[in-house]
């Protein structure tokens, strides 16, 4: 492949991007036609149900596409779904060279849109800034491929990490800038995920304070079934899911408050995690924000489900209080390790953006 290639497909990815905060439960994907060096066509999907991006690029491109090189950050899909298959798109316009950044881990997919072009005679090229494309579609890949959403945990520090005062008070820790790049994160999420302590602490509306096609689904884990009908929680515009041990009486006061409910019971009568996560990926829900606080965050960290930390820190002590996460470990040799994957000041906090340490 060329400079030229790699110069296309980046162009491809800063269109995918547009879609980030619209397109769950499908894949961010952005598509550019070239043809003898000229841009003749691009698009990228915007929502799910709506035209995918190489049928945008396409159109655009009109009759133009003929013998032109398809640049798409996805394996194009070769199945009919709520839009028909893009495989068949781009051979009836003609186009005669496809080069792809990933393959798609959808099993209706997976290396059958490249089988379907090759078959045709279409020349295939798959792997051009594969990890760029991994990246940017990482929720879509964890719920297809590990039956779970991306889970980041997002939580304000201070700088004794401390979250909190002993009694639960914690409005505000962080700047006013911080708590406006939280709302990036909150409608760039499928869902959005807290319990029932800082429920009880914050009364919470988990929603993204500016307007978007699609809010994120509000969750709360709430073992006992205390949810009140009056939480913000429940009444703000969208969807709300309670995940609870069993079910009961609770249940259907909650549901006719508009909640949806559903028991995935564990040990010593807490909600199975890992069972939630997966009833979360049957839902579509591709990237998950935690929103809690440390007991849970402590549970969640422990049963192995935050793939990355969104810490926002302030150059602020408060002393006694409450820390990030709550767990227990034999000796220090045991520790989670995180690696600073990104660290940037926003208003007057640090961003500290962390990511799994490889293991040895």
């Amino acid at each position: 492949m060329t400079p030229a290639d790699a110069l296309y497909m980046a162009q491809a990815l800063r269109l995918a991007r547009q879609g980030v905060a619209t397109t769950h439960p499908n894949p961010r994907v952005g598509c550019v036609l070239v043809r003898e060096g000229r841009v003749v066509g691009q698009g990228f999907h915007e929502r799910a149900g709506g035209p995918h991006a190489e049928r945008l690029a396409l159109a655009a491109a009109a009759h133009e596409a003929r013998g032109a090189t398809a640049y798409v950050t996805l394996e194009p899909c070769c199945h009919v779904g709520r839009t028909s298959a893009c495989t068949e798109a781009l051979l009836s316009a003609g186009v005669t060279r496809v080069v792809a950044a990933m393959e798609d881990p959808d099993p209706r997919v997976r290396g059958g849109g490249f089988a379907a072009l090759r078959a045709h005679g279409v020349q295939v090229e798959v792997g051009l800034m594969r990890a760029e494309a991994q990246e940017l579609n990482r929720g879509f890949v964890s719920r297809l491929t590990r039956k779970r959403p991306f889970t980041v945990a997002k939580v304000g520090v201070s700088l004794d990490g401390r979250t909190a005062l002993p009694n639960g008070e914690s409005q505000w820790i962080t700047s006013p800038a911080a708590r406006a790049d939280v709302q990036t994160l909150r409608e760039q999420s499928s869902a959005i995920l807290t319990a029932m302590g800082t429920i009880r602490h914050d009364d919470p509306r988990l929603t993204v304070r500016r307007a978007v096609p699609r809010p994120p689904l509000r969750v709360i884990v709430d073992s006992g079934l205390t949810l009140a009908v009056e939480a913000r929680v429940l009444t703000e515009p969208g969807s709300a899911l309670v995940f609870t041990v069993s079910e009961g009486p609770r249940a259907d006061v909650l549901r006719a408050a508009g909640a949806q409910v559903i028991a995935v019971g564990g040990g010593r009568h807490a909600v199975d995690l890992h069972a939630a996560w997966t009833t979360l990926a049957g839902l579509g829900i591709n990237d998950l924000l935690i929103e809690a606080g440390p007991t849970f965050l402590g549970a969640a960290l422990e049963a192995g489900l935050i793939d990355e930390w969104v810490v926002y820190m302030a150059p602020s002590l408060v002393g006694q209080g409450r820390g990030l996460a709550e767990f227990t470990i034999p000796a220090l040799s045991a520790q989670f390790r995180w690696h600073y994957r990104e660290v940037r000041r926003v208003g007057t906090d640090l961003r500290l953006t962390l990511t799994p340490e490889a293991k040895e």
